[in-house]
């Protein structure tokens, strides 16, 4: 199963962030906009990522709900048809929340760096280092680390949990 280590930090703005992270971009900036509905899932998240009306994807991952790098296992499946399947899933499932973010995606060599503005929410900074097969944790953890510090993160502004999280945090 594929796996990263991930980092989520709020921030001030995407905008004074984005020119830190161009600088050390191998890519980028993409532009995304995405739409994730969650589903009930005993054994870790599920949710649905569209991108459209005919491009979407099924994700299914599990990871600590801590501060600070974690490791996070997920999988991918792509679907032409997410309006089609989160019907089918909710009838199914159950629906647990619903997250729309812009994204800006760079890439500094095997991480992805998210610049996310999600809707009734704020600014954020993800970090995902992807980690090859065998290859130990601790090395994404200090790539993410470095990474943060040099686009000047303080690990004050690190936060735990999804976003559909903070979303359910706000509505009580």
């Amino acid at each position: 199963m594929p796996r990263n280590i991930e980092i989520k930090a709020r921030i001030d703005s995407v905008e004074s962030l984005a020119p830190r992270a161009a600088a050390l971009a191998d890519e980028g900036p993409i532009e995304i906009l995405q739409d994730d509905t969650f589903f009930r899932c005993e054994s870790g998240r599920l949710k649905l990522r569209a991108f459209s009306r005919v491009q979407g994807e099924l994700i299914f991952y599990c990871r600590a709900d801590r501060q600070g790098p974690k490791e996070s296992f997920y999988i991918r499946s792509p679907t032409a048809a997410p309006d089609t399947l989160r019907t089918t899933l909710s009838l199914a499932y159950g629906e647990t929340g619903r997250v729309r973010k812009h994204r800006t995606l760079f890439m500094v060599g095997r991480t992805r760096i998210h610049l996310d503005v999600v809707e009734n929410l704020g600014h954020f900074l993800e970090l995902e280092v992807v980690l090859g097969d065998a290859e130990p944790a601790e090395a994404g953890v200090a790539e993410a680390q470095a990474l943060m510090a040099r686009l000047g993160v303080e690990p004050s502004q690190l936060i735990e949990g999804a976003y559909v999280d903070l979303l359910a945090e706000r509505a009580v």
